[in-house]
């Protein structure tokens, strides 16, 4: 039972609710549709609790804050906030809430609602992933109405604020969901304050030691130079008062998550980020010129001041980005820092803090449906649409498209007659064929790329101009998929291969039986399962299909057969030693299983795969096998990202043991300046000051610079922080991090 405090916490949430709607709403009959969905909603969840102990009601009047206040959605996506977890968590149906609510509602809160089971195409077993499916049906809205998906995103923004309080295995299953596609998501969606906050909380609860690590050194940083920016931006302001803009100048450092991500994909420190700082201008466009002239205005204001980098220049104004955002970045040099200044409207800004929302909202005067296709947010939206009605496509590889699509890089090509097409990065002038129309795509045999003949794969740069030469006999081909680039074009490929033969699956099975006989192999499941991960597909359905269809042609099934699965192998007293492979035992998904080594039978209770090379002592997320083994992976392995996010049933929470006597594979890049006797400086620290075995070094040498990398073996990262200091130490070493082996 709720208790009277429980009452005055709820009602004071909610007046916080019922203040911002009123600015949302149309007209008092609307708001009075808000105080209905929250009296129907709060009886709905009377007297129940989430995990952190307070009245699940406070849940819903969190996301419908996020919804108005954060993403700027009006009365309907308020209410459906409100209601979103009703008809899953209660015995109300849709048809009740159509019923009360009205049709519009209702859609919004039946598409917000999970599915509890998913069933296959024969109706009789449920399918491998439910989250890809609820993943899938989610998405399948995002054309047809994207306040589904934006209200998603803000019931998954605040289970994050809140994911403290959930068991750790359903925590690593919603923070790699959350990486895995609702980050991307929200990118580009233009939500960049959402995406920045959910990539902060990835970090601290996936990686915690680095990201405390990261917050107190920008801590110190603003410490001992915070007074930088400030006297940055007040001359700056006096500029832009004399120029006669009225604006506002805000500072911003880089969020943990961006000083992270730099540190891993550029290997390297803190220390030498330098574009830590930056300053927004938002100002108020002046009557008589465009939003563009006025930024290039203040663009060329502030760089007769200050020296800039002319490479670092970012013009999303004359081609925004296609999730809308327009802005002019620049950075500048003032007291030998790097600044980053970004210029924007009131508009511009709008867009960028609220994306999809706010872009419809000025383009249709609020409204989110019913407009011309005439952007590039919504020609994304029509590219996506087109993915998401294959109905070939599976949960899985659905789920894999759409990733893809999400992470892709833009750039645009045009017709010989001008017109822009928009295409992912490292697309070829056959990706552009299919983008005018499958007919053109499916009879293309050569293409004219700036007036000069070339084939169907080559790479188009971004203002390319491209015309496409075709023949009434031509057709797919298999090599067209090695090198087409688009989820589109690809599935279409695909699907017209798939129409010259009369069942794939079934000839792919016949084959690879046919193949594995040959070599006296009985076909098993573990055989199966060998292959499946080396082809890297989703299961042997998936297998057999690209065998039928040509795609896997079997030429390297021998090796195939010979790798190893993914296992890393470790070193004792150099023996080598692999996991076992299985466990009699059960294992309980609610308790930690512990990770620990067997001295006596030379054996691991873990599986340590090759995409991330995880040590004892890092952050790391157990994978129960189908054997009933444990695969280990870093918390941070995009690998295990996709596997939670797909599979997070096979979560388990796991934890170190105090002892480890092995010594495990690592990485760490290094480079400096070059002098004579360096690598036997490095050698020598490695192996005689620090007792540790090198396995592999690759150093090169250009322009009295060198670098490379050192594979060896430690046991733990105790063992391997200890080695990175001392070899920091060592003259002429500029820079020392652990990398990935790979």
């Amino acid at each position: 039972m709720f208790t009277t405090q429980d009452e005055e916490l709820i009602q004071k949430e909610f007046d916080g609710l019922r203040m911002a709607s009123l600015k949302r709403c149309a007209d008092q009959e609307q708001y009075e549709l808000v105080l209905k969905a929250f009296e129907f909603a709060n009886e709905a969840h009377k007297d129940v609790r989430r995990r952190s102990g307070e009245p699940y009601i406070l849940h819903p009047i969190a996301v419908a804050k996020i919804v108005v206040l954060e993403i700027g959605l009006g009365c309907k996506s308020i209410c459906a906030a409100l209601l979103h977890d009703v008809v899953e968590d209660t015995d109300y149906t849709v048809d009740d809430i159509r019923q009360y609510f009205g049709d519009r509602i209702a859609i919004l809160v039946d598409g917000l609602t999970k599915i509890k089971t998913a069933l296959d195409n024969d109706n009789k077993k449920e399918v491998k992933s439910l989250q890809a499916e609820n993943f899938k049906r989610i998405l399948l809205t995002l054309n047809d109405d994207a306040r589904i998906v934006l209200i998603k995103l803000a019931d998954r923004l605040h289970n994050l604020r809140t994911i403290e309080y959930m068991p750790e295995y359903k925590r690593e299953k919603i923070l790699s969901e959350t990486m895995y596609l609702f980050i991307p998501l929200a990118h580009r969606l233009g939500l960049y304050t959402i995406k920045s906050e959910m990539e902060n909380i990835w970090l601290k609860f996936k990686e915690p030691l680095i990201y405390d690590d990261i917050q107190e050194k920008i801590s110190n940083v603003v410490k001992d130079r915070g007074d930088l920016i400030d006297r940055f931006v007040t001359p700056l302001e006096a500029n832009m008062r004399n120029a006669g803009y009225r604006c506002t100048i805000s500072k911003r450092m880089k969020t943990p998550y961006s000083i992270w991500k730099k540190m891993e994909t550029k290997h390297v420190t803190f220390d030498q980020i330098y574009d830590m700082y930056a300053v927004r201008i938002i100002f108020e466009p002046r009557h008589g010129f465009t939003e563009q002239e006025q930024c290039w205005h203040i663009f060329s204001r502030i760089i007769s001041e200050y020296p800039y980098k002319p490479e670092r220049i970012r013009d999303w104004i004359t081609q925004p980005k296609s999730n809308g955002y327009e802005a002019l970045h620049l950075t500048v040099m003032a007291e030998g820092t790097w600044i980053e200044v970004q210029i924007r409207s009131d508009r511009m800004n709008s867009i960028a803090e609220r994306g999809v929302a706010a872009h419809w909202a000025y383009k249709n005067g609020g409204e989110m449906s019913g407009s011309e296709m005439d952007t590039n947010m919504d020609i994304w939206l029509k590219h996506v649409k087109e993915i998401l009605e294959d109905p070939d496509a599976n949960a899985l590889r659905f789920l894999d498209n759409f990733h893809e699509e999400l992470l892709a890089n833009e750039i645009y090509v045009f017709t010989p007659k001008g017109e822009s097409k928009q295409l992912p990065k490292g697309a070829t002038a056959l990706d552009f064929a299919y983008a005018i129309h499958t007919k053109v795509g499916d009879t293309a045999i050569a293409a004219k790329v700036n007036m000069k003949l070339l084939p169907l794969n080559h790479i188009l740069a971004n203002g390319d101009q491209v015309q496409i030469i075709t023949a009434a006999t031509a057709a797919p081909k298999l090599e067209w998929l090695s090198f087409l680039k688009s989820a589109k074009a690809k599935n279409h490929v695909i699907g017209k291969l798939r129409e010259t033969i009369e069942d794939p699956v079934k000839e792919g099975m016949q084959a690879l039986h046919d193949r594995l006989e040959a070599y006296n192999i009985a076909v098993k499941a573990r055989v199966i399962k060998k292959l499946v991960e080396y082809y890297k597909v989703s299961g042997k359905e998936e297998l057999y299909d690209k065998i039928g269809l040509g795609i896997i042609d079997l030429s390297d099934l021998e090796k195939a057969l010979k790798t190893n699965r993914a296992v890393r192998s470790v070193q004792m007293w150099g023996i080598k030693v692999l996991t076992p492979e299985s466990q009699k035992d059960t294992i309980d998904k609610k308790s930690d299983y512990i990770l620990k080594e067997d001295i006596d039978s030379g054996t691991m209770s873990f599986k340590i795969p090759e995409c991330c090379s995880p040590i004892p002592g890092d952050s790391v997320v157990g994978f129960i096998n189908d054997d009933n083994t444990v695969t280990v992976h870093k918390k941070s392995c995009e690998v295990a990202n996709s596997l939670a996010a797909t599979l997070g049933n096979k979560i388990v929470a796991v934890k170190w043991s105090k002892h480890f006597v092995m010594s495990y594979l690592a990485r760490i890049s290094i480079g400096g300046i070059d002098r004579l006797g360096i690598l036997n400086d490095i050698t020598k620290v490695i192996t005689q000051v620090l007792g540790i075995n090198i396995r592999k070094i690759f150093i090169e040498s250009h322009d009295e610079i060198f670098e490379g990398y050192i594979d060896l073996y430690v046991h733990n990262t105790n063992d391997l922080d200890t080695l990175i200091d001392n070899i920091r130490n060592i003259k002429g070493v500029e820079k020392v991090v652990r990398t990935d082996v790979n």
